[in-house]
């Protein structure tokens, strides 16, 4: 998936600036698309370009003025006309697993503490989208159409997070049982 098309469907669902679409990439829509904040500045700027995006200049007092992006009409046609390509087999790239892998090499109680480590983020991450779940949806009777569809992907990465801290109990279990 090009990044154009993870910054169209976060400028539609709230237009905003370089800086803000940012934080949105760090706070909810990284979990699922990462960008850094030069890689969205650089795509803005295609963007632009190419016409994808409307620019509404807000004047700031001492500092230059800031652009407030949101999707232009050839930029939702863009983003249709991807919504109804084929989704390619995403390649799983999962250097846990490998180094999991590689501790049969090694000692495997050494990859207890990462494991443990990233046990604990993937915990913390799940709490997270769980307090996010009470605040953003707290009555799932009253949602529209995109709000339903923001609430199914939060339940998708709730269960991801449920999934991984699971296994990686499971990585914990064998890995002390491999240590004694």
């Amino acid at each position: 998936m090009a990044l154009e098309y993870a910054i169209l469907v976060s400028l539609l669902e709230q237009p905003g600036s370089g800086y803000e679409l940012a934080r949105r990439f760090d706070r909810s829509i990284g979990r699922f698309w990462t960008a850094t904040h030069q890689q969205i500045y650089r795509v803005l700027g295609r963007m632009e370009a190419d016409g994808w995006l409307a620019v509404e200049l807000t004047a700031q007092s001492a500092r230059p003025d800031k652009k407030i992006y949101s999707a232009a009409e050839p930029g939702r046609t863009a983003l249709a006309a991807w919504l109804r390509e084929p989704v390619q087999p995403e390649s799983v790239r999962h250097e846990m697993a490998v180094r999991i892998r590689a501790a049969a090499f090694d000692d495997p109680a050494a990859l207890i503490p990462e494991v443990e480590r990233h046990r604990t983020a993937h915990a913390e991450l799940l709490d997270r989208y769980l307090a996010g779940e009470q605040r953003d949806f707290p009555d799932l009777e009253s949602l529209d159409v995109q709000q339903q569809l923001q609430h199914v992907v939060l339940r998708g990465g709730i269960e991801y997070e449920r999934m991984t801290l699971a296994w990686l109990d499971d990585v914990l279990v064998t890995l002390h049982k491999l240590s004694h």
